[in-house]
């Protein structure tokens, strides 16, 4: 395994500061951690990079910045996509119980368990994160320039996904009670507000030797602060003017009506840095993803793919898929 020094990795990440941070969330009304926080995810996860790899993920930065909402749109082309960005933990379980010592860790006595259907019904994000590992691997591999970029943008999605409370839990939206509006609340519109006021000084990726095990860990950090999420929120409101919890805003050349700052700020400053802490989280698991999928697949030289582009044929795939995120309804859960 390579080994790199921290000093170098400060240094790097310290005088890459303001061009990690350099873009601007879009402004389209489809579901946007949001599009603003899965960018954001992708983009800093490349600084965690050791520098073996890291050239190679610096020079496709914006293509890994832009396409971490691929999973997103997919929902819109791809019945059976929705599933793979949440799992729905408290279908396994009941008051008292646990359901990390319920539910298998491995797919295969999963299946055994609950059943393929059964699973896929309530969402199967920890063990899709590690089948998509396993074709990153594949593509380093064989150094497919098109492939690895391609896993590359959306495993980091789907780790993006674990680490948001709200994306373990049937109460996905607070519709269960009475919080209608809550994900995007969470995931969107407080990283939006407060992302410039971040630290971003996560450091520096890491080997896993069990993946899936890393996944599950995401996704227990995720649900254990489900209960947070979902009762500061619904305390705030009941203290909070009712006619000052919403605000009309400029989106494009669309007014729209969110949760007022006002109320988002109180709301994450009640949550006491959760937003933060998740989306750090987020980053740094991202680049020990791809950097473990590297390294599993043998620490193949990369510098001969940096000046290369993705092919004509991934890009009208890309073209295809804008379409259908313009244009058609989604498939399965999706959160407005």
């Amino acid at each position: 395994m390579v080994n790199w020094l921290k000093r170098s990795f400060i240094l790097l990440t310290v005088s890459s500061v303001p061009f990690l941070l350099s873009y601007k969330p879009d402004s389209s009304s489809k579901p946007q951690w949001g599009f603003f926080g899965h960018k954001r995810i992708n983009r800093i996860a490349v600084f965690t990079l050791p520098p073996q790899i890291f050239g190679f993920y610096k020079e496709n930065i914006e293509f890994l910045t832009d396409h971490a909402v691929d999973p997103d749109k997919r929902r819109y082309a791809v019945e059976g996509e929705a599933e793979c960005h949440y799992i729905d933990l408290d279908h396994y379980y009941k008051p008292g119980e646990d359901p990390f010592l319920l539910l298998p860790k491995y797919w295969k006595d999963a299946v055994a368990k609950y059943t393929e259907d059964t699973l896929r019904s309530y969402g199967i994000v920890p063990w899709n994160i590690l089948h998509v590992k396993y074709k990153l691997q594949k593509a380093f591999e064989s150094k497919n320039l098109d492939l690895i970029l391609k896993y590359s943008s959306e495993v980091g999605h789907y780790i993006g996904d674990a680490h948001v409370p709200l994306h373990t839990t049937e109460n996905y939206n607070g519709q269960l009670t009475g919080q209608k509006g809550i994900h995007g609340l969470w995931e969107s519109r407080l990283v939006e507000i407060n992302a410039e006021n971040y630290d971003y000084f996560v450091g520096k990726a890491s080997y896993q030797r069990d993946v899936q095990s890393f996944c599950w860990d995401a996704v227990k950090g995720s649900h254990s602060a489900l209960d947070s999420v979902l009762r500061m929120e619904k305390e705030l409101t009941n203290s909070f003017p009712s006619d000052r919890k919403y605000a009309y805003e400029q989106r494009g050349n669309t007014t729209i009506s969110t949760y007022s700052r006002e109320f988002c700020e109180s709301y994450h400053q009640l949550l006491n840095g959760m937003v933060e802490r998740r989306l750090k989280a987020s980053i740094l698991a991202v680049g020990s993803v791809w950097y473990t999928a590297w390294v599993d697949a043998g620490q193949p030289d990369l510098r001969e793919l940096q000046q290369q582009k993705p092919s004509a044929e991934l890009m009208k795939e890309f073209e295809s898929l804008d379409q259908h995120f313009h244009n058609d309804k989604h498939f399965g859960r999706i959160c407005d």
